[in-house]
């Protein structure tokens, strides 16, 4: 197994808990080592992408932040395209709508790119793709957070402020029914909270590894949006509207 793939595969373990032990990794990646395994938790750690802790365990790095997208673009890919491109599929001819920073918001772009609509957004990936694009588009100002190609602050918050939508897509660190749909970053929650207000129908992409997990910062509540997920669990049964995307 090539080393790309292999580290993929640890990403998405360390992902499923907030801690996970060098030995539980190597019975679940039986082709590698414990030695192999533990070189790619180095290489990881020294990417900025996981955290070492005593003990031989290790988590995500996210204690303060956001995760860095090029750490979530490795993981669980397959169930965030599916959920993006159930996603896209809600959007209308002539919708005016808001794509999110965050990667599973990012990939409905593809899905897109053929309806006549136009999109408003903070999320920095979308540049590139507008150019063979039907839809228009609108890209925030602020300030860039590179590590997650995203545009916040004052200058992104006060336009959002004077812009309504129809559909907004929304990404999420996890949320819960205490927690609401969060973030770590307290600028990232803030322009959550301005664009659902702002919104006709808030829908917010989150897999199922986002599921009861709570970071610093709650946007809203869970009863305000509706979530689009590849699971049902008791959460979303019994206090918010969902979509399992098929």
């Amino acid at each position: 197994m090539i080393p790309y793939v292999r580290r993929k595969q640890i990403l998405e373990e360390v992902e499923k808990k907030e801690i996970v032990y060098v030995g539980e990794l190597a019975q679940t990646i039986k082709s590698a080592s414990l030695s192999t395994i533990r070189r790619d938790l180095k290489t990881l750690a020294e990417e900025g992408q996981i955290e070492l802790l005593r003990g031989g365990a290790v988590r995500i790095k996210e204690d303060s932040y956001e995760t860095p997208i090029r750490t979530k673009e490795l993981i669980n890919i397959e169930k965030k395209d599916q959920i993006a491109k159930f996603a896209a599929s809600l959007v209308n001819e002539g919708d005016v709508i808001y794509i999110d920073s965050g990667t599973t918001v990012f990939e409905m772009i593809k899905y897109l790119k053929d309806k006549n609509i136009k999109v408003v957004t903070s999320n920095t990936k979308v540049i590139p793709e507008i150019y063979d694009a039907k839809f228009s588009c609108i890209v925030l100002g602020g300030e860039v957070t590179k590590s997650l190609a995203s545009i916040s602050g004052p200058l992104t918050e006060t336009q959002l402020e004077s812009m309504f939508f129809d559909k907004a897509f929304l990404g999420a660190s996890g949320y819960a029914l205490k927690g609401g749909i969060n973030t770590p970053d307290p600028k990232e929650a803030k322009k959550k909270e301005i664009v659902k207000n702002n919104s006709t129908d808030v829908f917010v992409l989150a897999d199922s590894s986002k599921a009861d997990k709570m970071t610093f910062c709650k946007a809203f509540d869970i009863e305000e949006c509706t979530i689009i997920t590849d699971e049902s669990n008791d959460t979303l049964e019994k206090h918010a509207k969902y979509f399992i995307a098929t």
